[in-house]
């Protein structure tokens, strides 16, 4: 990794003096890397963003960019560029006007911000729009002339608080392949705030998992899917299924656990585990694959499909075992799944690096 032009040391967050929403975080940014913060509602994440941005100060700890400490700066002498879930347009004031108003109160000279706000509307596909006033752009319309006012002034940050949550699906998906073009092409370095898993998936250099003020992991986005760090993460990125049991055995690959019900799989462990520790573990459905009852797979369950939802390219079949356990699989559409039914008789089989074995926490 480049060197760090942000890093958070040891910073804390409190709002009430007694509870921590931010827990001792520290984190370093590479120079030109897009870092997501992805977590649930109160996780920290946007509090994390909104101190780097100088709207929110540290209980404790100390934030530097580009080396320089900025804990105590305010928000203007930062030289951030900062793009809001709800845009923040200035209604009163052109596209063109919005976008160059960051170079006008910098006394940049008229031509230049006229240069400047020009290429910046070609960058974010805005060309021709400049004279029009917000009201007269869609949604999507507006959140380009939001970025292209955070990246005119050239700034070597951007953060982006949520940017595409109020946007439809088919909108934001094109968005986000935008957004990461334009870093690609500018190589700015940019960190995001999103609950939405496909979101930081896409678009991210790494992920910042956060829950209860601390990152979970912090990980490429094929690491944290492929190889989630603990229960919390494998839960919260992606569709697993969460099984429940106790260690029967350990081996130096494996451990052998049997679920509530009966059932015994072998399992990766990600912990240490020993027999007669409570287990939770996490399989992802794109990995159960549907299996002849004598078929060589480390792991097989016989069941009946219960129900089954159509995707398109896919199958999800909703399968209860033998042994009463709810099994999600998801399936290609090929003629075996398309000639399923609910009721018909499955097997399915799975190996073991494709379950993992977590430590079971107790409840909270």
């Amino acid at each position: 990794m480049s060197e760090a032009i942000v890093r958070f040391d040891n910073v804390s967050k409190s709002y009430d003096g007694k509870s921590l929403v931010v827990r001792d975080l520290n984190l370093d940014v590479a120079a030109g890397e897009f870092l997501t913060l992805l977590g649930p509602s109160g996780s920290g994440k946007s509090t994390t963003l909104m101190m780097l941005a100088g709207f929110e100060s540290p209980t404790r700890g100390t934030i530097h960019l580009a080396s320089r400490n900025i804990t105590t700066l305010p928000p203007h002498r930062r030289g951030i560029g900062v793009v809001f879930q709800n845009y923040a347009l200035f209604p009163h004031m052109t596209v063109a006007e919005n976008i160059g108003y960051s170079l006008r109160v910098r006394n940049v000279n008229r031509e230049e911000c006229q240069r400047r706000v020009e290429r910046v509307l070609e960058l974010v596909r805005l060309r021709g729009l400049g004279d029009r006033r917000p009201a007269q752009l869609s949604g999507g319309q507006q959140q380009r002339v939001a970025l292209a006012r955070a990246l005119i002034f050239e700034p070597p940050l951007v953060l982006l608080d949520e940017p595409l949550g109020a946007l439809d699906k088919q909108l934001r998906e094109e968005l986000q392949l935008e957004l990461k073009q334009i870093h690609e092409e500018l190589g700015v370095t940019m960190i995001y705030v999103t609950h939405d898993q496909s979101e930081a998936l896409t678009m991210s250099d790494r992920v910042a998992v956060f829950n209860e003020g601390r990152i979970q992991q912090l990980a490429s986005a094929y690491a944290l899917y492929e190889q989630p760090a603990n229960a919390f993460v494998a839960r919260f990125v992606g569709e697993n299924n969460q099984l429940c049991g106790r260690v029967e055995e350990r081996t130096e690959a494996a451990v052998r656990i049997r679920l509530e019900g009966g059932a015994e799989l072998l399992a990766h462990p990600v912990d240490d585990l020993a027999p007669d520790d409570a287990a939770e573990i996490s399989l992802r459905p794109e990995r159960v694959r549907l299996a002849s009852a004598g078929a060589e797979y480390d792991n097989v369950l016989e069941g009946v499909v219960e129900k089954l939802v159509y995707l398109g390219e896919a199958t999800r079949l909703f399968v209860r075992t033998r042994q009463g356990l709810s099994v999600i699989a998801k399936v290609p559409n090929d003629r075996e799944a398309l000639d399923l039914a609910r009721g018909t008789p499955v097997c399915l089989g799975f190996r073991t690096t494709d379950v993992r074995a977590f430590r079971a926490q107790p409840p909270a």
